[in-house]
């Protein structure tokens, strides 16, 4: 299967999305994503329906795909003629000039030649050709795919009020019967609204775009001539490839992921981590493409282009998510598919009332009728949960907090258990050797043999003991295998075996358990070694955050009862569970899991299960591969002092949508039947309708600057 990446132009809202995803599914395309806030397609297809074809059949439900060329002149028209102007602003400044002259003939003095039908009529005829050519046209497309959309309930009253005015002008009628200022009115300040709803749905991206803007940006690029002298030119980053060499300078951007060659500088990786304070990096570190050198200048070996960068898999991890509906998103979802023909329905219902029940007149009741298509707004139910959503996840990841679906930020509410792996999470993994002593050989012996074991593991101490105790005379093992939960077995080419991990593998030669591991020579005790490490600092003000908000916090490691227990004890931690395998450990999570809502904070290996069997998995950027991508949120800054951000979005962005759904249900609710008694004229409703999307939002943008921890 093919992943195929797409930026389609048009979508105004989730009915749009929603009509590209239906469209797709009915081709047989698989995970079919459609996020209309950024404009981002995606789907899987085996190839047997040409992407041609399917940009085609895209550009005739009204949209365009960007990335891809539309050969079809029919198509193009198609979309050339609604997007005749670039955005809804250029449009409502077209439309306003003949609107406000529409308006004229509606003030206390008269001006003559308005009063006039037909004049009215050569007036109204280039702002009804826009809004016809935009409205009328999505809205005629998506019935003819069986999925109308708000456009249709625009169209129809536009149309409505101008049929209604020509018949009065073709039948001489009189000025009772002419409204073309309605239709006017109607157009140009949904136009408004749109842009201002436009507008405010574009700040829910600030941060996502601040990131963005950082992947294009130019490089020096370094060559050598023909005489092996050094040559730098410009060049854009786009056009580096894995293996070529750059210089980054102070002040400059680096331009993609690469490692250091020469040099040593320091670096502000917040746009990425969400830690301003700059880091300083060496010859062999890695450099992340898009942070800031703030001193230094270095030589570097580009790592990573495009895609495989980390800041594009944050960008794409990010879009993904943002895509993905939540459980609390689908009853809005059900609601908005029926809705467009449920108000037609109240609208025609309106109109009958009003004109056979209540004796009200053919010209009201008609207004109140196309008030009720107008006023009524599905796009604020589709609204309420992508802007929130895009909002939270936005400022997650400017703070270095990767949500790698949306459903997390709504579970987070639920959480009132949170999991602590210890090494590397809890510690800083920056493991030094306190103590060894060699039973059975000698010292430089058991080191080799350690460093041997070792350099097959990624465990946090397997790499700081092979740092600390790295040689050129390892051993070459005829067999060696990982033992889950309890270390490393191997046997050398003279047939003795070895064995390396925690007391369980000693347990019956020594009683002694307070040691870090325990080497094993033909089932005999070799020897032992201690290591130390660093608590983080930012740890215990996590810990007492979380108690401050009475959620339970657990310490859960395989390492040994004393130095697990030394850990909570310095934390405040309220359980400790030590000594535990990979299948205890996950065996335990589901039992908490039966209790409350659990997170599982963890980098190793080891915690992969227990993280993906936890309600929410939350790994670290440094923890292993496996580690990362069995977590549903990673942590990019190094440490767990975002945590209560993390914990603290989520909730609040739950909470935005469910004041955002709040707003858009009890709007229509209280909107439509003001509009069915004739209380409120098309024209308010058309500029009320456009603005109740802003109130949601703004909302959803209050959650960039409010308090969440």
């Amino acid at each position: 299967m093919e992943k195929v990446e797409w930026k389609v132009e048009g979508m105004d809202c989730t009915n749009c999305a929603l009509t590209i995803t239906r469209y797709l599914r009915k081709e047989g395309l698989q995970e079919v994503n459609v996020n209309f806030i950024g404009g981002d397609v995606s789907f899987e297809t085996d190839g047997t329906r040409p992407k041609e074809e399917l940009s085609k059949g895209i550009a005739d439900l009204g949209y365009k795909v960007v990335s891809e060329t539309i050969s079809d002149p029919v198509q193009h028209a198609a979309f050339n003629i609604r997007h005749l102007f670039a955005n809804h602003l250029q449009r409502f400044l077209f439309c306003l000039p003949f609107t406000l002259v529409l308006m004229l003939h509606m003030l206390p003095w008269h001006i003559h030649f308005l009063v006039n039908p037909w004049i009215q009529l050569a007036i109204c005829i280039p702002v009804f050709l826009v809004g016809m050519g935009y409205f009328g046209v999505s809205a005629f497309k998506s019935l003819r795919r069986g999925i109308p959309n708000m456009n249709v309930l625009i169209a129809i009253g536009a149309l409505a009020a101008f049929v209604y005015s020509l018949i009065g002008t073709l039948g001489h009628m009189g000025m009772d019967y002419i409204f073309y200022e309605t239709t006017a009115t109607i157009i140009t300040l949904v136009f408004l609204g749109e842009w201002v709803e436009h507008k405010s749905v574009d700040r829910t991206q600030k941060e996502l775009n601040k990131l963005a803007k950082q992947q294009k940006v130019m490089a020096n690029m370094i060559a050598f001539d023909d005489q092996h002298q050094e040559l730098i030119f410009p060049i854009e980053n786009t056009k580096l490839h894995v293996g070529d060499l750059i210089l980054v300078k102070t002040g400059e951007q680096v331009p993609v992921d690469c490692k250091i060659l020469w040099g040593d500088v320091h670096v502000n990786e917040s746009l990425l981590t969400g830690e301003s304070k700059p880091v300083r990096k060496t010859k062999k570190d890695a450099l992340i493409g898009g942070s800031m050198v703030t001193d230094g200048t270095v030589k570097a070996q580009v790592t990573a282009v495009g895609k495989d960068t980390v800041l594009s898999n944050i960008l794409t991890l990010v879009k993904q998510a943002q895509g993905e509906k939540p459980p609390v998103q689908q009853l809005a979802d059900k609601i908005s598919a029926i809705f467009v023909p449920a108000v037609i329905g109240i609208s025609l219902l309106s109109f009958g009332l009003n004109y056979f029940a209540f004796d009200v007149s053919l010209t009201s009741s008609l207004m109140r009728s196309i008030a009720v298509l107008v006023i009524s707004c599905p796009c604020a139910m589709g609204l309420a949960t992508p802007a929130a959503i895009a909002v939270g996840l936005g400022r997650a990841a400017k703070n270095g907090i990767l949500f790698r679906n949306a459903r997390s930020l709504e579970l987070f509410k639920n959480i009132r258990t949170v999991v602590f792996d210890k090494t590397g999470t809890l510690t800083k993994g920056n493991l030094s050797v306190s103590a060894y002593q060699a039973l059975v050989m000698q010292d430089d012996e058991f080191r080799k043999i350690i460093f041997s074991l070792e350099k097959f593991s990624n465990h946090p101490i397997a790499k700081s003991v092979t740092a600390e105790w790295k040689t050129t005379d390892s051993i070459s093992w005829k067999k060696i295998e990982e033992m889950k939960g309890l270390g490393i077995r191997a046997e050398d080419n003279a047939g003795n075996t070895y064995q390396l991990g925690s007391h369980k593998i000693a347990a019956g030669l020594t009683s002694d358990a307070s040691h870090t591991a325990y080497l094993l020579k033909n089932d005999q005790l070799a020897g032992w070694f201690d290591m130390e490490d660093e608590i983080r600092a930012e740890a215990k003000e996590v810990i007492s955050y979380l108690h401050a908000k009475n959620i339970r916090t657990v310490l859960l490691s395989g390492d040994s009862l004393p130095r697990t227990q030394k850990v909570a004890t310095a934390l405040g931690i309220d359980t400790v569970y030590a000594g535990k395998t990979p299948e205890e450990k996950l065996q335990l999570i589901e039992e908490l899991n039966h209790t409350a809502p659990v997170a599982m904070v963890g980098d190793g290996i080891n915690d992969a299960p227990a993280l993906a069997k936890a309600t929410i998995g939350i790994s670290m950027s440094e923890a292993t591969q496996l580690a990362v991508q069995t977590a549903q949120v990673v942590l990019m800054n190094k440490g767990i002092q975002h945590l209560p951000l993390a914990l603290g979005l989520g909730k609040y962005t739950f909470r935005t949508i469910k004041g955002n759904l709040f707003w858009a249900f009890i709007y229509n609710v209280v909107a439509i039947p003001i509009a069915a008694i004739g209380l409120l004229q098309p024209g308010i409703a058309a500029l009320a309708m456009g603005f109740s999307d802003v109130v949601l939002a703004i909302n959803s943008i209050r959650l960039n600057y409010r308090k969440v921890v």
